[in-house]
């Protein structure tokens, strides 16, 4: 176990650059377009953070499993050798394996201006800066809303630059902090959503503000508004919610890219389809490639969410091929952070919320099926970096560490009660059995890849979790 400790140390070791400009990196002459169809698994070296604040406090050192990218990686980028992340290797990463690395204390990209400190989000979102906003009485058992005490700053953008951007499902989780960061960087949004899965709550410290609009709305039906860019999220994404109602789980995923679609096409607006690594299915190659066409069941429990967005991904390329619509593709792996909804079945909630409320850890099956993890703002950086970059084909946006899910457990009991147990349940039918992004394409023509470390993300989770525990705590007594 050391010596593989020792080796991960020396070759895999990776510090988060955050005083390098992007333009000021080897590859800056490099066009967004892709030259060649061959080489989109080759590592890019530019910095993913982007940003040159000195301002912030010296990080803390943190430990991670696999770093992302070192001097080996940068060789290979130049000499335009295959990646890490191409590798065919199926041994995931063990959980034991812990290298130094550094706190992330700044997000974003400044090549789309898109970076700042981690502190301005978090204060959106964490306990704190929360009670603000909305006040929870344990002794009358009364929620109260006190008057607004302003609205977080915003960039100050020329009108030229100052886009209309829509999110479909911007009250959700991912939707929720996408809306963030573009707020913040000073683009007005407008939300659309059903609230069937997002809430209020998630939005509500922008709700007056004069760049925010909140309009309820199911995509089903058609729905005419001029933007400038669409950000498409609107779709149950975890399985108790798209099993829930299937059918209409189709029917968001088809009629509601239709719609959107048409919506882009006569505003002559960039639309960007969030997909998901279920395209894949239960996967034959790994890690998976965006060439891979998957292994899914058409007519299993799963198919509703699965074939929907294959279709969805049908659509997206029809109305480009056909129409000329400015499309780009994100596939989305398994994503985690503040916001997510403790009911909604993932692995992630679930572990995090069974911890603290004293109960055993439950796996279904033996724990061996492997997932790959990305933080929240990870996921968010390679969104706002996918729609502004010049490059159409379908894109992975996920964490290249790889975990099986009783390693998972393991972590996040270690981290909130060490008392409670692991235990198995019967296995999920179609439950994937592998799931790991090749982010190599992600790397040569965004910039992009993960930053944060799965610890530091898990942290910042449990202590929100750990806050709504608390609020249903006074709520039951």
């Amino acid at each position: 176990m050391e010596d593989t400790i020792r080796r991960l140390e020396q070759h895999h070791l990776h510090i988060v650059d955050q005083q390098t400009h992007p333009l000021d990196s080897a590859d800056k002459t490099r066009p967004d377009t892709p030259t060649s169809a061959t080489d989109d698994t080759t590592p890019s070296t530019r910095s993913s953070s982007g940003s040159d604040d000195t301002s912030l406090s010296e990080p803390a050192l943190f430990t991670k499993g696999l770093p992302f990218q070192d001097e080996a990686s940068r060789i290979r980028a130049e000499d335009h050798l295959p990646s890490p992340s191409t590798s065919t290797a199926t041994t995931p990463v063990p959980a034991f394996a812990k290298v130094q690395y550094e706190l992330v204390t700044v997000v974003g990209d400044r090549e789309v201006r898109s970076d700042m400190p981690l502190s301005s989000l978090q204060q959106l979102y964490l306990p704190i800066q929360e009670d603000a906003y909305r006040h929870v009485d344990p002794e009358t058992k009364t929620l109260s809303f006190p008057h607004q005490p302003g609205f977080p700053a915003v960039k100050m953008l020329p009108n030229q630059q100052r886009k209309r951007i829509l999110v479909t499902g911007g009250a959700g989780f991912v939707g929720s902090h996408l809306v963030d960061r573009l707020m913040l960087m000073g683009h007005e949004v407008i939300v659309l959503d059903n609230f069937f899965t997002g809430s209020k709550r998630n939005v509500q410290h922008w709700l007056g503000h004069p760049h925010f609009e909140l309009i309820r709305h199911d995509v089903v039906d058609p729905f005419m508004i001029e933007v400038d860019q669409i950000y498409h999220l609107a779709c149950p994404a975890s399985p108790p919610h798209y099993q829930y109602n299937p059918i209409k789980t189709v029917k968001t995923s088809v009629m509601g890219t239709i719609n959107m679609l048409g919506l882009a096409k006569r505003t002559k607006a960039r639309f960007l389809l969030t997909s998901t690594s279920e395209v894949y299915g239960d996967p034959e190659e790994h890690p998976q490639k965006e060439t891979y066409w998957g292994h899914v069941n058409p007519i299993g429990p799963r198919a509703c969410y699965d074939e929907g967005k294959r279709v969805a991904e049908t659509l997206t390329y029809s109305y480009m091929n056909q129409d000329n619509v400015d499309v780009r593709v994100a596939r989305i792996f398994n994503t985690f952070g503040p916001r997510m909804n403790e009911h909604d079945g993932r692995v992630v909630s679930n572990f995090i919320m069974q911890a603290l409320r004293g109960e055993d850890l439950t796996i279904y099956g033996d724990g061996q099926q492997t997932r790959s993890f990305q933080y929240i703002h990870d996921l968010i950086d390679g969104l706002i970096l996918l729609m502004n970059k010049n490059y159409k084909e379908p894109v992975n946006l996920g964490n290249p560490e790889e975990y099986t899910i009783r390693e998972f457990a393991e972590m996040i009991r270690d981290e909130i009660n060490t008392e409670v147990k692991i235990t198995g349940r019967p296995p999920i039918e179609d439950d994937p059995q592998r799931r790991r992004p090749d982010i190599g394409r992600a790397q040569r023509y965004l910039g992009w890849e993960p930053k944060f470390s799965v610890n530091q993300g898990i942290r910042e989770t449990v202590q929100y979790f750990k806050k709504t525990k608390d609020e249903q705590t006074s709520y039951q007594n």
